[in-house]
């Protein structure tokens, strides 16, 4: 069995573990409406990746994946879950080339939408053409390199392009390092979102100075927090207790309204240890209240991300 194999399986049961003791049509019924929704309720997967194999890679990367993820896929994952809606999150695998992810968007434009991956330098028109293509924000994968430079001619044009086609910008970056990239980007008037709980040091834990800082933007109006990724904050029982802690922390600094949730599908570099399914058994006891749920996999990212235009 190849790994690409393995994966596919692996995901098959994990899904199958979302919805327990259902024959086919009960789960074609009952994938309609995530696990803790009221009916009618439109539940959001705000991070996941789509690929390839046959897609060329950047040439500065840090993980280069052996298996396809493919549009269909997720699809159909998200089908099995019960999600309505997915949010496309460009891989910082395939660099700048957004192309298999805008053409992902086209197929199902009415279920997703996308965060791309740019340079500063980029033209005003192809940013249109991204978002008329279906997507809505800008993403800085900074795992690994350096802060850009914000006050620079090319950035301070580039965020104002940002800023007026009604974008956002999603950051990755370790919670040290937030303190210093939120403020320009808040003061440019964008809304932000920070990936993955923000990126606690696995060592430190909901201790990490980062996190106290990232708390500290809950008293503004300009900040979102995903809660996804769990696995990338800590590993077994102790990651899975900052997780928990770091949720109701985030709850208490910025309120429902401002967290999200988001599967990580295909959950790269984890594959083997996360499913779509787990994760929203996690968002049930990071969310306990139903009424919050919905407001997170809902109310949020439909407007967030514009699904109610």
């Amino acid at each position: 069995m190849n790994r690409r194999t393995f994966c596919r399986d692996l995901l098959a049961g994990s899904l199958a573990l979302a919805l327990p003791g259902l024959g086919r049509a009960a789960e074609a019924t009952a994938s309609r409406i995530a696990p803790g929704l009221a009916q009618g309720t439109a539940a959001v997967d705000t991070h996941a990746h789509v690929f390839t194999r046959a897609l060329t890679l950047a040439g500065e990367r840090r993980y280069a994946p052996d298996y396809d993820a493919s549009t269909a896929d997720y699809l159909t994952m998200l089908d099995r879950n019960g999600m309505a809606r997915g949010v496309l999150i460009q891989p910082s695998f395939l660099g700048t080339d957004n192309g298999y992810m805008v053409s992902a968007l086209r197929q199902a434009p009415e279920r997703l939408r996308g965060i791309a991956v740019l340079s500063p330098e980029v033209d005003a028109g192809t940013m249109r053409d991204l978002a008329e293509a279906g997507v809505v924000g800008l993403r800085l994968n900074l795992i690994g390199r350096p802060d850009p430079d914000f006050g620079t001619p090319v950035w301070q044009s580039h965020l104002a392009r940002v800023k007026d086609l009604g974008w956002q910008i999603e950051v990755q970056a370790e919670a040290r390092r937030l303190g210093g990239l939120l403020p320009p980007l808040i003061a440019a008037g964008i809304p932000v979102v920070v990936d993955h709980f923000g990126r606690i040091d696995p060592a430190l834990g909901i201790a990490d100075p980062g996190f106290a800082q990232l708390l500290g933007f809950g008293a503004g109006s300009g900040v979102w927090v995903k809660l996804s990724g769990a696995y990338r904050i800590g590993s077994g029982e102790a990651g899975r207790e900052t997780a928990r802690a770091a949720a109701e922390r985030l709850r208490a600094s910025f309120g429902a309204g401002r967290l999200l949730w988001g599967s990580d599908w295909p959950h790269t570099q984890f594959e083997t240890q996360a499913s779509p399914a787990e994760a929203l058994r996690d968002l049930e006891a990071w969310i306990p209240d139903a009424a919050e749920r919905r407001i997170v996999l809902g109310d949020t990212p439909a407007k967030l991300f514009r699904f109610d235009r």
